[in-house]
């Protein structure tokens, strides 16, 4: 597992993962992944699509699609080391964000939201005056009369 892709940008190494999961290529996400994957999910239980995607237990079962609106490096370690946080919609009810962590090109930690709002705060990046710095913030639509928990993930 976990096999270093010096010559994909992290981005480009999530956006590889995504389409291999989409095509069911299980070589291929493995090489991506560290063996010791840390994982960290927030929202219903029954929501944890991509853990089962990841593990296998979704195999032969109608699959959760993850189709990223919106993939972006973030943070200072953009680079060899670094943060992508990628979001999207199922259906017109499910948003989702996920905070991939890369080292040297694998894929080592992955933070997992369900029908939550995401702040992504960088550590030690110096604010001027009353003004948070977020290095990137959920463009989820917001829906009528519904209402998302937020969450604030430094990094």
């Amino acid at each position: 597992m976990g096999m270093h892709t010096a010559s994909k940008s992290n981005r480009e190494v999530v956006e590889s993962l995504y389409a291999s999961l989409a095509r069911g290529d299980a070589v291929t996400v493995t090489k991506l992944l560290a063996a010791d994957l840390d994982w960290w999910f927030h929202g219903p239980r029954r929501c944890q699509h991509m853990r089962r995607l990841l593990t296998g237990e979704s195999a032969g079962a109608a699959a959760f699609r993850f189709a990223p609106v919106r993939v972006a490096e973030v943070g200072a370690g953009v680079g060899e080391d670094g943060w992508v946080v990628a979001e999207g919609w199922a259906g017109k009810q499910d948003y989702w964000v996920h905070a991939w962590c890369l080292r040297a090109g694998v894929i080592t930690s992955f933070r997992e939201y369900f029908n939550t709002s995401v702040m992504v705060r960088e550590l030690g990046r110096a604010a001027k005056e009353d003004v948070v710095w977020a290095v990137w913030e959920s463009q989820s639509a917001s829906i009528k009369g519904r209402s998302m928990p937020g969450l604030v993930l430094a990094i």
